[in-house]
């Protein structure tokens, strides 16, 4: 209570706190509105400016550029989590590629505008696990094998057979999946990155195990976001989130380690021995392909090598021994961009843009007109600068024509299968080949030349520098 003295002496009057609090005259609204503004403009500087504008620069000036700096930071610590210490990365950098042009060809096999120079090469594309994403290349070297690092791996899924010999251990068997299977079109989405020792970079170290393994393969795969909750896809769609899963394996496994294991794997049908890494492969991957049973990823072994066969030169002829890793027939696939121009328009109706990359060729060309080169017999890539002296270029061997399955219907991009396109086409126009019984596009290479298969080569570039054929 409050006390208050009277005018008379001795005499009080007694008021309660909460009468007196229930007598003061209620505020109006827009005097509050008042206090508010004049608590903005107390923390806004002294500028003379209205309290929007004022809100809005320090927007501008101060908390978009700390979100930028946080956003940028956060990218920055997930780029430098996924990259192995003491190595570089191979391939063209991220977003850059030679193909990003394809769709300005036209049937001749040059962009508008284009000076007609002779055929040369486009692009180069390794594939470093059988059915999946490629990787670009300026320059590259020719192997025994194609391109190094092409199709060196591959995904298998374990079988049990039907006739299981508990006698001998025998259980089952692995079969190598490939765009070719129907359920594995997910196949296409899956990104491998080729990392080797660099010498070079500051955090080498001849102890790591990404320089005594010669390197890492690193893949990614995309996240299953249908399971995740609003505010995680949230995330991944504003970039504050990997919108990848990922895993690392070793280019070169140990020599005789539980951990790779040798053991036979079949290939079409065909059966070989392969490198498995058992422990790599995370369950999630299965997951995403759609897999019901085990999978495995293998790598090629140096003592049980697939050797070209068909049409191939044999080895007298060649000098060596042709090794064509986990390709189909043949070390290389070169495709021209005159040609698929022609496909692109027979089968637009179906497929707005036919990409080149949908028939997963090694070496692009362009300055070609549409099916030119199914008559070629024989190679020679040379430089730009040279004059096709023998000493300067490398000789392939033309040995057939690509007869086309149904893993160009795989859209790349999205990991869709078109339900007849391109293959209801090639197969109306492209049966050329007596003994085919598919369309044909693009030829299959073998290269020569003993002693210089480890021969670089380069694709062409703004500058006019590169190989021509």
């Amino acid at each position: 209570y409050i006390y208050i003295s009277g005018l008379k002496a001795g005499r009080c009057v007694e008021i309660p706190r909460r009468v007196a609090r229930e007598e003061r005259p209620k505020r109006r609204p827009d005097e509050k509105k008042e206090e508010k503004m004049l608590f903005l403009r107390g923390m806004m500087p002294r500028l003379n400016l209205p309290v929007p504008v004022a809100i809005a620069l320090l927007y501008i000036l101060f908390v978009f550029p700390v979100m930028g700096m946080a956003y940028y930071e956060l990218k920055s610590r997930r780029a430098r989590a996924r990259t192995p210490k003491g190595c570089r990365k191979l391939g063209l950098h991220d977003g850059h590629s030679n193909l990003h042009d394809e769709h300005e060809y036209s049937t001749d096999g040059l962009k508008q505008g284009q000076e007609k120079s002779g055929p040369r090469i486009k692009a180069l594309i390794a594939y470093p696990i059988k059915s999946c994403r490629g990787i670009e290349f300026n320059f590259t070297h020719f192997k025994d094998s194609g391109l190094a690092w092409d199709r060196r791996f591959c995904f298998a899924e374990y079988t049990s057979d039907d006739n299981d010999d508990e006698d001998n251990g025998k259980s089952g068997h692995w079969d190598a999946k490939t765009l070719r299977n129907g359920t594995y079109s997910r196949l296409a989405l899956i990104r491998p990155e080729l990392w080797i020792p660099d010498p070079t970079s500051p955090t080498y170290d001849k102890r790591l195990r990404s320089v005594k393994s010669g390197g890492l393969l690193l893949i990614f795969y995309p996240r299953d976001t249908s399971r995740l909750p609003p505010w995680t896809r949230l995330g991944i769609k504003l970039g504050l989130l990997e919108s990848e899963d990922w895993f690392s394996i070793p280019l070169n496994p140990p020599q005789d380690s539980s951990e790779y294991p040798l053991e036979e794997l079949r290939l079409f049908s065909i059966p070989t021995r392969a490198t498995r890494y058992s422990t790599h492969v995370p369950a999630a991957l299965a997951e995403f392909l759609g897999s019901k049973k085990p999978l495995g990823l293998f790598r090629v072994h140096a003592e049980h090598v697939r050797v070209a066969v068909g049409n191939a030169p044999s080895e007298r002829e060649l000098g060596y021994v042709p090794d064509k890793a986990f390709s189909d027939e043949y070390p290389l696939q070169m495709q021209s961009m005159g040609s698929l121009r022609d496909m692109h328009g027979r089968t637009q109706y179906a497929i707005p843009q036919l990409s080149v990359r949908r028939f997963r060729p090694n070496v692009v060309v362009e300055g070609v007109g549409a099916y030119k080169e199914d008559a070629w017999k024989m190679i020679r890539l040379v430089s730009s600068g040279s004059e096709g002296e023998e000493e300067d270029g490398v000789d392939v061997h033309v040995c057939c024509r690509t007869v086309r399955c149904k893993l160009p219907n795989v859209d790349p991009d999205t990991g869709e299968r078109h339900a007849v396109e391109p293959d209801k086409t090639l197969r109306g126009t492209r049966v050329i080949d007596a003994g085919a019984k598919g369309g044909c596009l693009g030829m299959m290479l073998v290269p020569s030349r003993p002693g210089r298969s480890n021969i670089l080569i380069y694709a062409y570039d703004d500058d006019a520098n590169g190989c021509r054929l």
